[in-house]
């Protein structure tokens, strides 16, 4: 397979690793894994993964992933933390093999976790290759509409199936905090962006400023939180979005959800608000270069599929009835949450800190990210005058 059907070509090793102390490791502990090894690197240059990801080829040809967390210090002690990657793939893992096909969650199989960091500097897991593709652009433009439409549903349906998962069947129930997700994440986001929003450019002496309406909305969101004892605490994948599923080779269906890192629990409702974003960007509105692609005021024969039935398809799968009110929420708060995202690139370019070439387009569209989130707020408020969220 080329490096390009996997999301990002790969070449030589960015960073120093100790190829024979990780042969040997391998030897000693890879089940399935016959060394040595060729290693190369994944560039994600697009998309930018923070931790360093490889590619090994073993000495029968078969193809593994590696991840590692980066060298050198790091900010926080949670983050990048790969052993709660393997742990999450783990468990979904056993699910599979107890489980009926219904019920299987498409991820890459685990093989092994280090976490002997003197191996090749830091802990790092191995898990199966995927051979299969990775839709950069949502639109899938480079299929057939029917093919589009399929791998649409059936990545709402692994949604589901994820999901459906109860964290305590599979060892999971100390994996994250068992409060409320949505208050968790608006207590954590607001601190940082405020703080975001008080970064001087060293350049104008600007600050990067606050994401627009930023009172008004933190406000709204306090008082407008879902119910989660409808859906209840369930693994939240934390970035599910096209781009992070892997699809068959030729067959329009998910093989295997990628990128772990900002898993814990909560909300269901936080990845399939994320999933369905492109249905709430018109691509007019973002100006170029950007990353995002929309289906907002779209001819039908452009869009996947409906709106309407994806969400049906995800609710009916994951057994509650459809449609629930509390997506109003869950779309305009995940928009604030990207707008957030974004504000940070901004403030990181500030600070000449952001190591993408187009970190100052990325940062400069988090007003019109925040934008959005407010209309969508309005709009399902208007659509919903006597929903309680």
């Amino acid at each position: 397979m080329s490096g390009d059907k996997i999301g990002g070509e790969y070449g030589e090793i960015r960073a120093n690793i100790d190829i024979q102390s990780l042969n040997k490791y391998l030897g000693q502990h890879g089940r399935g894994i016959r060394v040595p090894v060729e290693v190369k690197q994944f560039k994600f240059e697009k998309y930018g993964q923070s931790n360093p990801t490889y590619f090994l080829t073993d000495k029968s040809g078969t193809r593994f992933v590696m991840r590692k967390k980066p060298g050198g210090q790091l900010l926080s002690p949670t983050a990048h933390a790969v052993e709660r990657e393997y742990k999450i793939l783990q468990a979904i893992h056993t699910h599979n093999t107890r489980n009926k096909p219904k019920a299987y969650i498409p991820i890459p199989q685990p093989i092994l976790l280090c976490e002997d960091s003197s191996v090749i500097g830091t802990p790092f897991y191995v898990m199966e290759f995927l051979d299969g593709r990775i839709f950069s652009d949502p639109r899938m433009l480079e299929i057939p509409k029917e093919d589009r439409k399929q791998c649409w549903l059936s990545a709402v349906g692994s949604l589901a199936a994820l999901s459906s998962l109860v964290p305590s069947e599979v060892g999971l129930e100390n994996f994250g905090p068992h409060t409320p997700y949505f208050p968790r994440q608006i207590k954590s986001l607001s601190k940082v962006s405020q703080a975001q929003a008080k970064v001087v450019d060293m350049e104008t002496k600007q600050p990067v400023g606050p994401v627009p309406d930023y009172d008004e909305m933190i406000a709204w969101y306090r008082e407008h939180l879902p119910d989660e004892s409808k859906t209840g605490l369930r693994v939240v994948h934390g970035d599910y979005k096209i781009d992070n599923l892997v699809f068959h080779p030729t067959e329009p269906r998910v093989i295997g959800i990628l990128d772990w890192e900002l898993c814990t629990l909560g909300s269901p409702l936080a990845d399939l608000a994320n999933l369905l974003m492109p249905y709430h960007v018109d691509p007019a509105e973002v100006p170029p270069p950007s990353a995002i692609s929309g289906f907002k005021g779209q001819p039908p024969d452009a869009v996947p599929c409906s709106l309407e039935e994806l969400e049906r398809t995800f609710f009916d799968g994951f057994g509650v009835p459809y449609p629930i009110t509390e997506m109003v929420f869950a779309n305009s708060w995940m928009m604030f949450r990207l707008s957030i995202i974004s504000q940070g690139i901004a403030a990181r370019y500030a600070q000449r800190q952001a190591s993408s070439a187009n970190a100052k387009a990325q940062g400069d569209r988090f007003p019109m990210l925040g934008r959005m989130a407010k209309r969508l707020m309005l709009e399902g408020s208007f659509e919903n005058p006597k929903a309680k969220l």
